[in-house]
């Protein structure tokens, strides 16, 4: 398999769950400050949206404050912002265009009309006149392209990068989400435990869709029980042990290694980290620190990344497969 066209089909799916999970903050943060009491309106709701992206210097520089109208602008249709919602889509369908053998022609219609409609004069207009409809809108859009992927493209390598892509992006987006709400959210300690809080677990938890499976699990909102069920579940698709499991077997299928071994550094590296997530207990990740321990993983996916580029991007390295 060529190195641009696993390239190009790992950088897609990246590029549509990015989008996705920023249109999924967004649209959550609407709903938790209309859920807030009015005391409570009045503080900007707005920054922990600036902060999770780690681009806090970027949005000060052109947008100043974190107001709605800004941050929306910044996250959705920056053209200078690399991961607005807007590039994100352009570089999804820039990826795609150069596989159109590779992938399905409803694939490809489907991004291509989700490109039209993002840059078409009426998209703003929308976003900021009925953001809730907009933002679902854009769920909505990825929710079907990761449909049509899965139903209509053949289980071989390509879609296995489609994959890999795909569960890296959404490890590292599970955790910013988790690191914010545990650092920024919660504006006095008196708060803890309290309605307030309540609906601010109950916000995040919604923002990756875990509302629901979690109080399947869990009758209360408490830091520990979020944590745990985002960090370590095995059978919820977005917390992070789960992608980093599903990770590694789609990374094992690409190589042809059996699982617990590895032919190509990326592979030891995926392993060595679904390793940690796999055994800890919350009770060490809270002694050791969640946030020291976001941190980590986030600096782990990045070397994840890197090394997957050099063992099967890169063009002066032998690819498998």
């Amino acid at each position: 398999m060529l190195s641009r066209v696993a390239n190009s089909i790992f950088w897609m799916s990246t590029y549509l769950e990015r989008a996705e999970n920023v249109a999924r903050f967004i649209r959550v943060n609407l709903q938790l400050i209309l859920d807030l009491p009015l005391e409570f309106k009045k503080e900007s709701h707005w920054k922990p949206l600036v902060h999770i992206t780690g681009d806090e210097s970027y949005f000060q520089e052109h947008f100043g404050d974190a107001t709605m109208e800004n941050v929306i602008q910044w996250h959705t249709f920056d053209p200078n912002y690399p991961n607005s919602i807007l590039n994100c889509v352009q570089n999804a369908r820039e990826n795609a265009r150069s596989i159109r053998e590779i992938i399905s022609s409803e694939m490809w219609e489907q991004i291509n009309t989700f490109y039209q409609e993002m840059i078409h004069p009426e998209a703003k207009e929308k976003a900021f006149k009925d953001p809730f409809s907009f933002y679902k809108k854009v769920l909505l859009t990825c929710h079907l392209l990761s449909g049509i992927t899965d139903h209509t493209m053949h289980h071989d390598q390509p879609w296995r990068y489609f994959r890999l892509g795909r569960l890296l992006e959404r490890a590292d987006k599970t955790s910013r989400i988790l690191d914010v709400k545990y650092f920024l959210l919660l504006p006095k300690m008196e708060y803890v435990g309290t309605s307030i809080d309540n609906i601010q677990w109950a916000a995040l938890l919604k923002s990756i869709s875990a509302f629901e499976a979690y109080r399947k699990k869990y009758r209360t909102y408490s830091p520990n029980n979020v944590a745990e069920f985002l960090l370590l579940n095995r059978d919820f698709p977005r917390s992070i042990n789960y992608c980093l499991i599903k990770a590694e077997q789609s990374l094992n299928s690409i190589t042809g290694s059996s699982f617990g071994t590895f032919n190509y550094p990326a592979e030891q590296l995926l392993g060595k980290l679904r390793s940690r997530f796999s055994y800890i207990t919350i009770e060490e990740i809270m002694n050791y620190g969640l946030h020291e321990l976001l941190d980590s993983l986030q600096f782990d996916l990045n070397a994840i990344g890197s090394s997957i580029y050099e063992s099967f991007f890169s063009p002066d390295v032998k690819k498998p497969g």
